[in-house]
């Protein structure tokens, strides 16, 4: 498939399962030394292939990109492993990581594939400066991490794990709010 295709259909699959609005996130895939990177404020509802910005791996951003399209870059330069970026918005994701602190899954399968999840806690009013370099940093080594109170990042080999990524972090902070609800610790035996 055409790497701008399954991008496509992957941007639009995070607003189809609630992980993004109408016109939030953003999300890249790697073809060699092309990084192909969503334009900014673009609508996952009617995103074409087409619209999808080049860009370069040694930093050349194509007019109209993402704004994060800085940070999708570094991440592939960092993390020479990684094929896609996914930037969400996951309500649960965001909620139990909004006091700053890592984010540790109670749930089986998220403690399997994340036994801690970062969370970077920066300044909004810096997010543009900085996030670049502490989002890439993180995911250098991290499947996924969280900005506290914007959303979260995953790369992976491909789109399909960024997106299992994703989605697993978003299941298992809603178990974890879940057992909080419930007035239990939700902790591993």
């Amino acid at each position: 498939m055409d790497p701008r295709e399954e991008l496509v259909r992957y941007y639009r699959l995070l607003r189809q399962h609630g992980l993004n609005d109408s016109h939030s996130g953003n999300a890249s895939v790697r073809d060699g030394d092309t990084i192909w990177v969503t334009p900014t404020g673009c609508c996952a509802d009617t995103l074409q292939p087409g619209d999808l910005i080049r860009c370069n791996i040694d930093g050349e951003i194509g007019d109209g990109a993402s704004l994060d399209a800085p940070m999708h870059l570094l991440v592939y330069r960092k993390n020479p492993g990684a094929g896609a970026v996914l930037h969400s918005h996951g309500p649960h994701s965001i909620a139990m990581t909004l006091n700053g602190e890592d984010f540790v899954p109670v749930d089986f399968e998220g403690a399997y594939y994340f036994p801690r999840v970062p969370v970077i806690a920066a300044p909004y009013e810096d997010y543009v400066a900085r996030s670049p370099e502490l989002i890439s940093e993180v995911l250098r080594d991290h499947r996924v991490t969280v900005y506290r109170g914007h959303g979260v990042y995953a790369q992976g080999q491909t789109l399909n794990l960024a997106y299992k990524w994703t989605s697993s972090l978003e299941l298992s902070a809603h178990i974890a709010w879940l057992a909080r609800l419930a007035g239990t610790s939700g902790a591993q035996p």
